[in-house]
């Protein structure tokens, strides 16, 4: 797994060992992360070839974060490379071996459709014309590569991920436990959002069930518009929803990055629904109850 010593990896790590599965975690940093029985750290860039053999399943997560950030050229550059050239180098070893993984389930995002308004977005629906859908389209295509020698591919488009210790809601908190929360830019725009726990659940799914390939939506079956999150938000802390951060203001700050908050995507996970998936926090009220329980 690369990736896996973030947000969501390091969730995934949990999932796949409470279950029984052993990990092999390659990170730049191995020595900073204690190894226990059935997780591994190694270095990303070597030996990859030695370790990926026996392995049953590829997870690649690895990329700089997109957020608090304008996207410059330089930054563009770095996101871009940092995703394009793991998948590539993970693609590029799997080729030369004969006893290859037989799945690769590498990271993808909901940015990949653009703004698609009041529009329901399934895993059929246009690919946007943004930096943040080249990226994405890019980051799928060196992924898809793998299929070209036997190896199911299946690329995840992740919405925005709700939990416990990080995430989308280690910035909002605080915020919103000071009395300041509010909704974001127009506010009717749809907030495609997961709750890690079936994020990870949806990746376990994908790895036991051969008949999921290519994109698959990552997302609660239920998205809400910005203002209803940030009411539910509000209500689950019991503080006021009263401030609002204008779309210019984003604009100003953020510059083209304001797109991942103010770009609506109304996204429904079809692929893994009509599979027979089940999420355990379908409705944003459960999923905010479940996470914010244990850490008021």
């Amino acid at each position: 797994m690369t990736g896996g010593t973030g947000f969501i990896g390091g969730n995934l790590v949990r999932a796949l060992v409470e279950r029984g599965d052993s990990v092999i975690v390659a990170t730049r940093n191995p020595d900073r992360h204690e190894a226990g029985k059935q997780v591994r750290y190694i270095t990303l860039e070597k030996g990859l070839a030695e370790h990926l053999g026996g392995c049953d399943v590829v997870v690649n997560l690895a990329g700089e974060s997109l957020f608090g950030k304008r996207w410059t050229t330089a930054v563009k550059k770095r996101l871009h490379e940092s995703r394009i050239r793991t998948t590539r180098m993970l693609v590029d070893v799997m080729r030369k071996m004969e006893d290859r993984p037989a799945l690769m389930l590498s990271g993808s995002a909901v940015g990949y459709y653009g703004d698609h308004g009041s529009d329901k977005v399934t895993e059929s629906s246009s690919s946007g014309s943004d930096f943040l859908a080249e990226l994405c389209r890019d980051w799928e295509h060196a992924a898809l590569e793998a299929g070209q020698f036997g190896v199911r591919v299946v690329t995840p488009r992740i919405g925005v991920v709700l939990g416990r210790n990080g995430g989308a809601l280690a910035t909002m908190l605080p915020v919103f436990r000071a009395f300041l929360g509010g909704s974001i830019g127009a506010g009717t725009q749809y907030f495609p959002w997961i709750h890690v726990d079936d994020l990870c659940r949806s990746f376990l799914f994908i790895m036991d069930n051969d008949g999921i390939n290519g994109a698959c939506n990552a997302t609660s079956p239920n998205p809400v518009t910005m203002d209803e999150f940030s009411r539910e938000l509000g209500r689950a802390l019991s503080r006021p929803s009263l401030f609002r951060v204008p779309e210019f203001a984003l604009n100003t700050v953020l510059g083209e990055a304001a797109a991942m908050i103010t770009t609506s995507l109304r996204v429904i996970p079809e692929k893994i629904l009509e599979e027979g998936f089940r999420f355990h926090h379908a409705r944003i009220s459960e999923a905010l109850t479940d996470i914010l329980s244990e850490t008021r």
